[in-house]
């Protein structure tokens, strides 16, 4: 799961007729030492005020707007289904606010001046000419009645190829899985298909060039995206219908098992990297608690934090009527914030932060997420199993996680796992000092060159 993937929307459509506040804006969010740069452009259209966002460090253009109120000079927008809020004032031509999202608040100062960074060194990443067949591809989901969008790679030469299906982890993403000018799943998928393996990577629903909502989608309905491409494959006739396996990071980790359970006679064969063992509400509070540690803040203010959401989610994972959870969820961090009134950051009216709070909680999928005990799927996975992860990973602890998913797959009888620890790398599989989400953009590596490797010969070895 993306911890960086807070701002993968920005919403802007109102009626305007202000020409000030018409053009492209640029800002740069500086989120924990890590700087993701904002285009926003709002245009006329018939008398009617409408945006676009485009956030090119994560691949990101175009994304439409939601809501925004502008009485000048006040600019307001939120994104609701995560729980995000901006307020500003437009002054001399600049708008200065602040960006929050679940208790985070962060200035961001907008302006028509085009914000210059200086390109980061990507050293991996694959150019054109390639020694392979790269098709681009469209596939229809028959249960959610919408179309995909991806990228099939095969060798040159031959037919009857082994190929695998790779599965982003959580948060909007494109095929390339980018995030912060890296682009994991192209490397991946070019060393993999120079090594004679096919690779099907699409964009997540919703997003890219990929129908249908993801806001609402949770990761049940991301696993019958997999499944549609899988039936695709088959339809192929370079692809050995026998030997189609699945790659899935993080979230993807999660949903394979889902995919090779739901349809066990199509998956040959599964690699989960930095895949989850345990169920994802004891997850989010591990994480939050690792994430919070590298980040030096206090313990006791991170005891204070951790016992507020471990009761949220308790009401969550046990609730028996979602219906009523928002209210139940509402009155309970409330209830902490009159408890733990440090747990509101600083600028932060009490009641902004719990309705925040509120709505960045009950989105379907954080629900679903809490909820989803991989165990019920690992535990009737039959196929071979190549489960890796990173020693200092932050995100998907290796301990907690590599053992249960090696425990669960053996339990049914299938001992046909390989588990792997890699040390020093983190959750992207970048080699790092310590492990931490700022460390991510400024890493010139995307992946482990040792890896990538590894996926290849295990795949090689399960289909010959």
């Amino acid at each position: 799961m993306k911890y960086l993937s807070i701002i993968t929307i920005i919403l802007m459509s109102c009626q305007l007729s202000a020409s000030e506040i018409t053009g492209k804006w640029f800002g740069l969010l500086n989120i924990q030492g890590t700087k993701l740069g904002l285009v926003i452009n709002i245009e006329e259209k018939e008398g009617v005020m409408v945006g676009t966002l485009d956030s090119p460090d994560q691949g990101a253009y175009g994304i439409p707007a939601t809501k925004l109120d502008f009485s000048n000079p006040n600019l307001n927008f939120e994104i609701s289904n995560i729980g995000v809020s901006y307020s500003g004032i437009l002054k001399d031509g600049k708008v200065e606010g602040i960006f929050k999202q679940a208790g985070m608040e962060i200035p961001l100062s907008l302006s028509r001046e085009e914000i210059k960074k200086e390109i980061p060194k990507r050293p991996q990443e694959p150019k054109p000419p390639f020694p392979y067949k790269a098709e681009d591809v469209k596939f229809y989901n028959e249960i959610d009645d919408i179309t995909l969008a991806g990228t099939l790679t095969m060798p040159e030469n031959g037919d009857n190829f082994p190929v695998v299906v790779m599965i982003t982890g959580s948060g909007a993403q494109n095929r390339d899985e980018e995030l912060l000018d890296h682009k994991p799943f192209l490397v991946i998928s070019d060393y993999l298909t120079r090594n004679g393996i096919a690779v099907l990577r699409f964009d997540d629903r919703g997003y890219g060039e990929s129908e249908g909502n993801h806001a609402v989608a949770t990761s049940y309905d991301f696993s019958t995206d997999v499944q549609s491409a899988v039936k695709f494959l088959k339809s192929r006739k370079e692809i050995n219908p026998k030997k189609i396996g699945l790659i899935g990071h993080s979230e993807g980790g999660v949903i394979a098992p889902i995919v090779a359970t739901t349809i066990p006679e199509d998956i040959a064969y599964m690699v989960l990297l930095a895949g989850t063992g345990i169920r994802g509400d004891k997850l989010l509070l591990l994480q939050q608690e690792l994430i919070y540690k590298s980040m030096s803040i206090p313990d006791e203010q991170i005891d204070a934090v951790i016992s507020s959401n471990k009761v949220v989610f308790e009401l969550i994972t046990s609730s028996e009527d979602d219906k009523k959870l928002p209210d139940i969820i509402k009155n309970k961090i409330s209830e902490n914030v009159e408890n733990n009134p440090e747990l509101i950051p600083a600028g932060l009216d009490k009641d902004s932060y719990i309705e925040m709070q509120t709505r960045g909680i009950i989105s379907p999928w954080l629900i679903a997420f809490m909820r989803l005990e991989p165990t019920d799927y690992l535990k009737h996975v039959k196929c071979p199993v190549f489960a890796l992860n990173g020693e200092k990973d932050l995100q998907v602890p290796p301990k907690e996680n590599l053992s249960a998913i090696e425990n669960s797959i053996k339990s049914n009888g299938n001992n046909n796992v390989t588990v792997k620890e890699y040390p020093n790398l983190n959750h992207l599989f970048q080699n790092c000092e310590t492990g931490s989400p700022n460390e991510y953009g400024e890493i010139e590596e995307t992946f482990s060159p040792l890896v990538l490797k590894d996926i290849a010969d295990w795949i090689n070895k399960v289909t010959n």
